[in-house]
């Protein structure tokens, strides 16, 4: 089938797992000479369709380049956090995502049979999406293909395999294989979003550096009537598995994943046939359960990353420029923000809106995120699968402890679950020249709330905020704000950068707002596209706002 075609299904019932596209010839492949184009991504996984798609919606033109035809098959990457579905919203298929996939905020950590605490990831009110949802990866493809198909500025080539990369001073020329034989492409600036195997790393010599972890895993996607809640359940050393750990998670359409530790020794090939699975999920479940196995299969995983993230003219991104162990689901969402980060600096680049040092603080942002996700992500594989005695003694009594004493619950890691990074050390940060309450430094991501919009009715501060411009959060409706909010359109026009305000009144309406960011009347927040903090201030001015976009931009 061809991409429009989906399209044409959008809101049909479709099985994302069959679905096969056309290898089409592109007119590319018979110009007389390579044709240039702006951006070329290489993969179209969650990644890298989300990166076309952020770039098309700023008017980039962008190639997407996939070496097969079709779209992943089983649950894979599942859970998906607050922010990647905010940055979904943004992509316009955030609400598809939601209603499609399991919303859960609380998790149970068991010890052997016994329920040792739960944990609640969304305590308080006022977010517009939920702390999670799991959702098969296909549907995550699926609707961002679907998506993608409504952009003109997406080219998406399947079947187009990259097979030779070289860097020039001013673009890449790279050599593509297809059915119909090799062509060349050239781009401005390549991102390549081609997972852990990544040809494009391979091509340019690069490789990704850290540690493997010596253990086996078994996913098995069970389909079947079960009434349990929407929630994460987590066994360390149960009856049913002994001595080893066990998650489980509910997914739409009925299927439950669950993931098995196995150990090192366990064979592969062996532990994917049914006869084996099976009763292992019986022993969970009970021998009298009914289901069907939909689909598994047995991984291992390294925590790594490249040194650099940009090489030239060509970017990574996902889990081709760093890998995380899956406790704590930081593999997707980090490359889905990866993609963020990157898409409003191409885009500002390209339209000549910042300089090309801009660039290389999408390296310097994302591997500092990346090593927050390896740390994490080590320290969680550490505790959930001990390598030494003395460390499984200290695990149990920390597990033991955390019945009754909260002090051990802070210990206990089955995986701590994704949020997005706060970029203290970014270059593109204006510092504080008054003094702030709260999360909301520069660096962060900013928090949503509940916002009323021009025609009375209920909305929410990130839907206003972030996408193709800068936004300036003004608060308070008086003299002072009006002033505020002069100052940031004379900063705007005179830096040549656009500008969204969005004024916030100091009300019983918007005091969570306020209290999130710590606002009185006259303060302003600057963010970034990507919905980052890079500036605030109690009283600002057109020279203090200016400057601050040029930071932001790398122009200074």
């Amino acid at each position: 089938m061809q991409l429009n075609e989906l399209a044409s299904r959008k809101g049909e019932a479709v099985d994302y797992q069959k679905l096969v596209f056309d290898y089409v010839r592109h007119p590319d492949q018979d110009a007389d000479k390579p044709v240039r184009r702006p951006v070329v991504v290489v993969g179209a996984g969650p990644v890298g369709l989300a990166l076309a798609i952020d770039l098309a919606q700023r008017q980039v033109p962008v190639v997407l380049l996939d070496n097969d035809n079709t779209l992943s098959t089983g649950s894979r990457a599942i859970c998906f956090a607050k922010r990647t579905l905010e940055i979904f919203d943004r992509l316009g298929c955030g609400e598809r995502m939601v209603d499609k996939g399991v919303s859960w905020n609380v998790g149970k950590v068991f010890f052997k049979q016994e329920q040792v605490y739960s944990f609640d990831l969304l305590p308080e009110a006022g977010h517009s999406r939920p702390a999670f949802i799991n959702l098969q990866q296909y549907y995550v493809e699926g609707f961002l293909a679907e998506r993608a198909a409504e952009l003109p500025l997406i080219d998406l080539r399947w079947k187009n395999k990259v097979a030779g990369v070289v860097q020039h001073d001013d673009h890449v020329t790279l050599t593509i294989e297809t059915p119909d034989g090799p062509y060349l492409l050239e781009a401005d600036y390549v991102a390549a979003c081609d997972g852990g195997r990544s040809s494009v790393r391979q091509l340019l010599g690069l490789e990704s550096k850290g540690r493997q972890f010596k253990d086996r895993f078994l996913i098995a996607d069970v389909k079947m009537n079960m009434d349990r809640p929407a929630e994460r359940w987590f066994w360390f050393d149960p009856e049913f598995h002994p001595n080893q750990s066990v998650l489980l998670h509910m997914q739409p359409d009925n299927v439950w994943r669950i993931d098995f530790q196995l150990g090192w020794d366990a064979d592969p090939e062996e532990e994917k046939k049914p006869e084996k699975i099976i009763p292992r999920v019986k022993a969970l479940l009970g021998e009298d359960a009914q289901f069907e196995l939909e689909w598994a299969s047995v991984y291992t995983f390294s925590c790594l990353r490249m040194d650099k993230f940009r090489h030239g003219r060509v970017m990574f991104a996902g889990d081709s420029a760093h890998g995380v162990s899956p406790f704590g689901a930081r593999g997707a969402n980090s490359g889905v923000q990866d993609a963020e980060n990157l898409a409003w600096k191409l885009a500002a680049v390209l339209q000549r809106q910042a300089s090309d040092a801009l660039l290389d603080t999408y390296g310097q942002e994302r591997e500092y995120a990346a090593d927050e996700n390896i740390l994490n992500s080590t320290r969680a594989t550490d505790f959930i699968t001990p390598k030494s005695e003395v460390s499984k003694l200290f695990r149990d009594a920390v597990l033991e402890l955390s019945k009754v004493n909260a002090f051990a619950r802070k210990l206990v890691n089955s995986g701590r679950l994704s949020v997005p990074a706060t970029l203290h050390t970014s270059a593109l940060n204006t510092p504080d020249a008054q003094a702030f309450d709260g999360r909301m430094v520069p660096g962060a991501v900013a928090a949503d709330a509940p916002l009323v919009r021009k025609d009375g009715s209920m909305g929410w501060l990130l839907a206003h905020s972030g996408g193709e411009a800068f936004t300036a959060l003004v608060f308070g409706i008086d003299v002072k704000s009006d002033r505020a909010a002069r100052a940031v359109a004379e900063a705007s026009a005179a830096a040549h950068v656009p500008v969204n305000t969005v004024v916030v009144p100091l009300d019983d309406a918007h005091a969570l707002a306020a209290q999130r960011y710590d606002a009185e009347v006259g303060t302003v927040y600057l963010l970034r596209p990507d919905q980052h903090v890079c500036a605030r201030w109690r009283e600002p001015d057109v020279a203090g706002i200016r400057a601050a976009l040029d930071r932001a931009l790398a122009w200074a």
